[in-house]
């Protein structure tokens, strides 16, 4: 399960403080671009939001679209988690182990990731970049998929294994960024241990039994 782990780095005082300025930066960006649209807000209004200058801003995002989105620099640690684990640990077991830290670091963050999901599906103009940047991503992990295996280049079992796992988290994440409060729901972690055992069980069928899952 992936809640045993603990996977969480030891950060100096220098790096904390660029993390909190980045993740500052993505809450302004967000609640701007939800009050006001994509098109209205302006790097300079979410920088102003911070108190911190146009030029830092452009240090941690390359434009404001990325500052909403959140670029995937977590899939770094990610993966260097992924190849860290010993290569006993089956495929599937890795990657769920490697999402770990993500995992933890949404389920701290509920509200700006469900804010993130409303925004994108409020301003469609946001749906390329984030179709870009999860190819680049899944192609990451399938690299690093086909490392661990040992695999040739251009096989074709890391490019699958890598999207089924991404599809996996997906679907965990949505049920649970979009239940509601009053639900009750399970925790991201629950959900995502849950889809990857669909996986790991070949994708058998569920007992038809009226129940959902």
């Amino acid at each position: 399960m992936v809640c045993g782990v603990n996977t969480a780095p030891v950060l100096g005082r220098r790096d904390r403080k660029k993390l909190a300025t980045r993740a500052a930066l993505s809450a302004a960006a967000l609640r701007l671009v939800a009050e006001h649209g994509l098109e209205h807000v302006t790097v300079e209004q979410i920088s102003e939001a911070c108190d911190v200058s146009s030029r830092t801003f452009f240090n941690y995002f390359a434009s404001k679209d990325e500052a909403v989105l959140g670029s995937d620099s977590e899939i770094g640690g990610t993966l260097e988690l992924f190849r860290s684990l010993p290569a006993d640990i089956g495929l599937f077991e890795a990657l769920r182990l490697a999402f770990v830290p993500v995992i933890h670091q949404m389920e701290d963050h509920r509200e700006m990731v469900s804010l993130r999901m409303r925004v994108v599906g409020d301003n469609p103009q946001l749906l390329p970049r984030l179709l870009a940047t999860s190819v680049e991503s899944e192609l990451a992990v399938a690299s690093a998929i086909g490392d661990r295996l040992g695999l040739p280049a251009g096989h074709s079992y890391p490019g699958v294994a890598a999207a089924v796992a991404g599809a996996a988290f997906r679907v965990a994440l949505m049920r649970w960024a979009n239940a509601e409060p009053v639900e009750r729901p399970a925790t991201l972690a629950k959900l995502v241990d849950e889809a990857f055992d669909m996986v790991a069980s070949g994708l058998a069928e569920p007992p038809r039994d009226g129940g959902s899952r």
